[in-house]
């Protein structure tokens, strides 16, 4: 399936972003707590089969402290439009 590879590719490249950051990338949870995703791949893990079991959609509402690792994340999504 071809297009789930390339789905994946675009999921490892966000997650390449995210890991790429300098500091936390915290992704808000709906309890209302905070959880860091920079480099947690068991949370990253799950976040992908979510993922995918949504049928490629997951939404997801990050806070990025760092102004750079903030633009960082920005510019691959206004990239990827």
């Amino acid at each position: 399936m071809q297009s789930g590879k390339t789905e994946h590719s675009e999921h490892e490249k966000f997650l390449d972003t995210v890991n790429s950051c300098s500091g936390k990338v915290n992704m808000l949870c709906p309890d209302g707590k905070k959880q860091n995703i920079n480099g947690e791949e068991k949370i990253q893990g799950s976040l992908w089969r979510q993922y995918s079991q949504n049928k490629n959609c997951l939404r997801l509402v990050l806070e990025v402290p760092n102004p750079t690792d903030y633009m960082n994340i920005v510019s691959y999504y206004a990239g990827d439009c």
